[in-house]
């Protein structure tokens, strides 16, 4: 098998003929990874992965899932896939064990093959026994769950997760992640997922891609865009309002400074070494530091350094609702 199960080269959706949702990224996922796309809401995650499981048509570029191009063999992709939408989408009128076979139905599943296959994905997610409640008494843990269970019943060579914890408290998100990297390790499935949790992505991705405003800004492991960094992280804030940048900056194995909001980012090769030369220099020409901190690099200040900014949890943009919005007109129809 081709080492590449997705691939996509200038993946672009425009809406309206004017706002640029996905601006022609090119990026592939291994076979047997975890691979997550991590920006902000509205950062064009969610227009991605709906391109990639074929609701939505791409304006320019093409992708290919397991070989098939999503364009033109969209249900050949649709059935060697699985998903987890972000919203929930399981009949709370309905069982556990009634909505996955629900599911199973609409991939055409037999009935005998679909109850076997049921109560062993029940099993797996721990709703075994849950599963004749209806979901209306479910927690939110336990609906993702059975998202989760819902997307697998076709037993899927990759597996989409569209923010898969978004919503859930830390205690049933660190339960999730835990059943995601046991599709991993126990089936060796390939899975594709966004967030906007940085920790997420860097507890369970084993590659990264960070979007932001529709373009892919950098992608690797989180250790590799750790280390690109290139050093620690200093930072500090003086009593005096006057800037310090250009002293800091010929302090030896300060290799960057940057001033943000009254503060000042300073990355630098040996942090414990530099630190107290940088407190020394300012204090020998009567400057007083007020407040500093010293930290290894996190995918934060991975985002910070390619984007300009830390990573935000906006509010939900015209790009995700208008997303939503021809996603319910399609399941309307």
């Amino acid at each position: 098998m081709n080492d590449e199960i997705i691939k996509a080269e200038g993946l672009t959706k425009v809406f309206n003929k004017s706002l640029v949702a996905v601006d022609h990224v090119n990026f592939s996922v291994k076979n047997g990874e975890i691979f997550g796309f991590l920006g902000p809401n509205g950062a064009g995650k969610t227009t991605t992965i709906n391109m990639l499981i074929t609701i939505l048509k791409p304006t320019e570029g093409k992708a290919s899932v397991l070989g098939f191009d999503i364009a033109k063999q969209n249900n050949d992709v649709r059935n060697v896939i699985g998903i987890v939408p972000q919203e929930y989408t399981a009949d709370e009128d309905l069982t556990g064990l009634e909505n996955i076979l629900l599911c199973s139905d609409l991939y055409g599943i037999p009935r005998n093959v679909a109850k076997e296959r049921a109560m062993d994905l029940l099993k797996l997610v721990e709703l075994t026994d849950f599963k004749d409640k209806k979901v209306e008494t479910y927690s939110g843990g336990m609906r993702r769950r059975l998202e989760l269970a819902c997307g697998l019943i076709n037993r899927p060579k990759v597996l989409f997760l569209d923010e898969p914890t978004l919503g859930l408290d830390v205690q049933t998100r660190t339960a999730t992640w835990e059943y995601i990297r046991k599709l991993k390790k126990e089936f060796g499935m390939t899975l594709f997922m966004t967030t906007h949790y940085l920790e997420e992505a860097d507890a369970l991705c084993d590659r990264v891609a960070i979007i932001d405003h529709g373009k892919i800004v950098v992608a690797g492991s989180s250790a590799e865009l750790k280390h690109n960094l290139g050093g620690d992280l200093i930072t500090l804030a003086i009593k005096e309002n006057e800037d310090v940048s250009g002293l800091i900056q010929k302090v030896e194995h300060v290799k960057d400074v940057r001033k943000e909001d009254g503060a000042y980012r300073i990355k630098a090769e040996v942090g414990e070494i530099t630190t107290p030369l940088i407190i020394e220099a300012l204090r020998k020409k009567g400057y007083t530091v007020m407040r500093l901190s010293l930290t290894e690099p996190t995918l934060n200040e991975v985002y910070l350094e390619y984007t300009g900014r830390s990573m935000r949890d906006a509010e939900e943009s015209r790009e995700n609702v208008m997303t939503q919005r021809m996603v319910r007109m399609r399941r309307a129809h």
